[in-house]
């Protein structure tokens, strides 16, 4: 397993001031793992929902939890929903020296649930798969390798650490496959599988694109509120970005539909048929793949305020505009070896009073294009590189 130390980091620096921490993300993402750099999973402070021993072990929870001291680990706690007042009660009781480590996979009721109980009480932190400086770090330095494998595989361990492309598909194809079976029947998407794994396809299709609900409400013979509901579902999921689109008052009519992002490119590969780098490079979608890759990594690498998009009606655009404080960052995607100057990065450069406009690439130079505008490498991202050019 890779070494994760800024996510160890910011689940330490969470328990030091608060009684409980959530880790939200999805199955498999490493929220186990990075709970076990913690707690022992033979200790027992430590409980799996999904393990029947450990369920029988919290048959009366009050009476256990109350009797342990130090940090107690629940893992997929989301199958206890009960188990929130409990904690609320026990973590102001301020006779309890308990301190707990929530683990749930993807779901908007387990946000709600620690939300409406353990408000006030409770840091929510998100797991998600790899990125790209922590595969670099076990490289040693920046990798293209690594990089081209990230993109390829995703972010999930188990697919990322796959022993081959082959045994990776497999692994995201049966991922895909639980998600739609299991997962989303939990979370109140009755849907047949067949029907999901269709929508799954045609999102994949707008990938990178403005979403419209009309196509795929009519393929699958739903309404359009119904197909709104499986995306918002998806997005709250975490396998699905919904990038909203930015609005200011210019004179000019503005797009007002969300962008789609798969955010795991592994998943999204997987649902295009693409199993190796060739096949990537020769799919007609590779470049829009490679942008939500990007996309992806400065978002968790930079962790701006509010990120967005901006477009008019006029063909104006920007991939991503991002606010931290006072800045205004816009970033734009090109898979290009020396990337130019367009009509629509001045008119973003203008009409939205950017502080700056990078140009990520997939190159290896940094240069200027234009006054205020600049070509950043993806490895920029990496410590050491030009990571504040887009952190602020």
């Amino acid at each position: 397993m890779l070494n994760r130390a800024d996510l160890e980091l910011s689940v330490r620096t969470a328990l030091g001031r608060s009684r409980a921490v959530v880790l939200n993300g999805p199955r498999q993402s490493g929220k186990s793992t990075i709970a076990q750099t913690f707690l022992s999973r033979n200790s027992p402070n430590y409980f799996d929902l999904e393990n029947p021993l450990h369920e029988q072990r919290l048959a009366e929870p009050q009476n256990t939890l109350s009797q342990l001291k130090g940090l107690v680990v629940i893992d997929e706690v989301q199958r206890r929903p009960g188990l929130f007042p409990l904690l609320r009660v026990l973590i102001d009781r301020s006779d309890d020296p308990g301190q707990y480590l929530l683990l749930g996979s993807a779901s908007p009721a387990l946000l709600r649930q620690a939300g409406e109980s353990l408000l006030g009480r409770v840091e929510t932190l998100e797991v998600s798969g790899f990125n790209l400086q922590e595969v670099c770090w076990a490289a040693g330095q920046y990798s293209n390798d690594a990089a081209t494998r990230l993109w390829l595989r995703g972010g999930f361990p188990r697919a990322y650490l796959a022993d081959s492309d082959e045994d990776s598909m497999a692994w995201r194809g049966n991922a895909i496959a639980s998600h739609i079976e299991v997962d989303l029947p939990q979370f109140g998407v009755n849907v047949a599988p067949p029907a999901m794994l269709r929508f799954w396809r045609m999102l994949a299709h707008y990938h990178g694109q403005i979403w419209t609900a009309s196509h795929p409400a009519r393929s699958l013979g739903v309404s359009e509120p119904t197909v709104r509901r499986y995306l918002d579902t998806l997005t709250h999921t975490l396998m699905v970005r919904q990038l909203q689109p930015w609005h200011e008052n210019l004179g000019k009519r503005q797009v007002k539909s969300p962008k789609i992002y798969f955010r795991d490119t592994g998943l999204l590969h997987a649902l295009m048929g693409v199993s190796t780098l060739p096949e990537l490079l020769a799919h007609p979608r590779c470049g829009a793949s490679w942008e939500g890759f990007a996309l992806e990594q400065v978002l968790r690498l930079a962790k701006p305020d509010e990120a967005c998009f901006w477009a008019t009606h006029q063909g104006a655009e920007l991939d991503l505009l991002m606010l931290k404080g006072r800045q205004r960052v816009g970033v734009e995607f090109k898979r290009a070896d020396a990337p130019k100057v367009t009509p629509s990065m001045r008119i973003a450069m203008h009409d939205l009073k950017l502080d700056a406009l990078y140009v990520m690439y997939p190159g290896a130079h940094r240069f200027s294009l234009a006054d205020g505008v600049e070509a950043v490498p993806l490895w920029s991202l990496m410590p050491g590189g030009y990571s504040k050019a887009v952190s602020g």
